[in-house]
């Protein structure tokens, strides 16, 4: 299945606007990176002190064939009236046998606890269900990751328990809790 890059998601209350990530985007996710650390290096492995611009250009630089292959549908959070990058959310992991994939999401610190990665989680899990034809996504989390467990939960998700050793950070395995949205959760 061939998905266009070129597509917007849009909430309905107008406040952001999710797209695929471009190069252009480079500088905005290093500074929003960086004013995130604090909070995304504890659970995020790819978020080290030593985040450099040009991790972010790489990133972008693959995105691309991800999407083309059906391997990872990664957007771009932005907001809508002032055109700031606010994060991203996106869908990996895909397995197309049983039409299940990873939800994930981040967002800048300086604008976390608006509702941002709530919706933006809504919108991605509507794509997956209705471009991708998922039958089941899932959102796996640190389970200390409380902002992050808080996200899925408003979002309609349903906490189905705490997966032993089930995420990888660095050196160490941490468990999780697993939570899952299906197509009946978002009417």
């Amino acid at each position: 299945m061939s998905i266009s890059r070129n597509i917007e998601l849009k909430h309905s209350n107008g406040q952001i606007i999710l797209r695929p990530p471009v190069m252009e985007d480079g500088s905005n996710i290093y500074e929003a990176v960086k004013v995130s650390k604090a909070d995304l290096i504890p659970w995020m492995d790819w978020c080290r002190q030593d985040y450099s611009i040009e991790v972010s250009f790489e990133w972008l630089r693959i995105l691309p064939t991800a999407w083309d292959q059906g391997k990872n549908y990664q957007f771009a959070i932005i907001d809508k009236e002032s055109d700031q990058f606010l994060g991203s959310c996106g869908i990996n992991h895909i397995n197309q046998y049983y039409l299940i994939a990873n939800l994930g999401y981040w967002i800048r610190s300086d604008r976390k606890g608006e509702g941002i990665a709530t919706e933006a989680t809504k919108l991605v899990a509507q794509f997956g269900f209705q471009q991708l034809g998922l039958r089941r996504i899932e959102i796996v989390t640190g389970e200390e990751n409380w902002a992050s467990r808080r996200v899925a939960e408003k979002a309609g998700a349903t906490f189905e328990g705490i997966l032993r050793k089930r995420l990888k950070l660095g050196d160490r395995n941490i468990d999780a809790a697993m939570y899952s949205l299906i197509l009946e959760d978002m009417r």
